[in-house]
């Protein structure tokens, strides 16, 4: 089975490694899904899902807000300035979080928010 390495790290940690089949994220073109001899990608990461699919037939759902996304020689890095692991997300204070950021119309802490949800829901992004 073909496999790629991915690397997903945060401004202060690294957040996932392994090896994967497929990586689908979020960037400036649009959703964007990287699989093994993918031509090389260089793009900006939107705030959106990360959903990486495990060579063990796992799936690994991270909530990533900006950085940037490599893709080179079966190597993936995802160099985010925010990025959560779905398990290690609060559902009831991400849902707080979006309740006052759409009280004050902030639409980036909204949308930050959303993906939060999103992931930890392990639902697909809107």
């Amino acid at each position: 089975m073909a496999e790629l390495h991915v690397e997903l790290v945060a401004a202060d940690r690294k957040v996932w490694s392994g090896a994967a089949t497929i990586v689908v994220a979020r960037t400036a073109s649009g959703d964007t899904g990287i699989m093994p001899g993918h031509t090389p990608v260089l793009s900006v990461l939107e705030s959106g899902p990360v959903t990486i699919r495990t060579t063990d037939g796992g799936t690994v759902l991270a909530a990533v807000h900006g950085g940037f996304i490599s893709f080179a020689d079966n190597k993936l890095s995802l160099l985010a300035e925010i990025a959560e692991l779905a398990d290690e997300i609060d559902i009831t204070r991400a849902e707080r979080a979006l309740e006052r950021a759409q009280a004050e119309l902030d639409e980036h802490a909204e949308r930050r928010a959303e993906v939060r949800l999103f992931a930890a829901r392990g639902l697909k992004a809107a």
